[in-house]
């Protein structure tokens, strides 16, 4: 990789989580689904209705440089909320992919506004790997939680969140913002027991799963693992933050 490749690399990832606004306004959006039972619906309720008037809620953040660096907090502008040192993680499995040629293709289960995703692909592009970036949502927000056969995922009530239902066409449009949107970039729609079974994959080099609940991590393990080529990487977006996810 040249200097100037590096240097619009990290233009890039700065960009997609809104390094710029955490720098300057330290604002972040109120995260939703904190405190008691009560506080968590009173929150869910507030934001979902200000956000179908294009408004939102935030706070001042003393710690918002950190918290883009790590992913926490909601970032207003960001493409992605999983923060600079996940996206590292990212450019370390898709270059170690390369140089060990393993075959195979990317894949995120839970994409949001797509920013991982677009990622993979602008790393694809330096190397010039004709690789597929399979990008697979619901583009409509996280299913409730069927604890008939998940119970591991009761209480779950990220499904209420507008923030989360981001559409597809939302999400192209943010891949032609960075010129990234091409017949590589394949986009699975839908939910993944439905997507993920059928999708016509043939081999993996690193997958992705960042669907915030026991099912999606299961559907996403079920259905993946074994396209996984050998000296790939699965990434468990939410391993060390939601139980459910771990236990998975």
């Amino acid at each position: 990789m040249t200097t100037t490749e590096q240097h619009y690399i990290q233009l890039l990832k700065e960009t997609l989580i809104d390094k710029d606004n955490a720098v300057r306004y330290q604002l972040t959006p109120l995260a939703p689904g904190q405190g008691s039972f009560l506080k968590r619906v009173a929150i869910n309720l507030l934001i979902n209705t200000l956000s179908k008037k294009n408004l939102i809620i935030t706070g001042i953040n003393k710690n918002g440089l950190k918290q883009r660096e790590i992913g926490l907090g909601w970032p207003i502008n960001g493409y992605t909320m999983i923060g600079l040192k996940r996206l590292n993680n990212i450019q370390f499995c898709i270059e170690e992919v390369i140089k060990n040629k393993v075959e195979g293709d990317f894949i995120e289960t839970g994409v949001w506004r797509g920013g991982a995703c677009i990622f993979a692909k602008a790393l694809f592009e330096i190397y010039n790997e004709n690789r597929k970036v399979w990008v697979a949502d619901s583009f409509k927000g996280l299913p409730k939680p069927n604890t008939t056969l998940y119970p591991e995922d009761e209480g779950d009530d990220l499904y209420s969140l507008e923030q989360l239902r981001i559409s597809k066409e939302q999400v192209m449009n943010n891949f032609k913002r960075f010129d990234l949107l091409d017949d590589n970039v394949k986009f699975l729609e839908g939910w993944f027991k439905d997507t993920l079974p059928t999708a016509p994959i043939e081999k993996l080099a690193i997958v992705r799963l960042d669907g915030d609940m026991y099912e999606s991590t299961m559907d996403g393990l079920n259905h993946l693992y074994h396209k996984l080529s050998s000296g790939g990487f699965i990434i468990i977006d939410d391993y060390g933050v939601i139980p459910a996810c771990k236990k998975a």
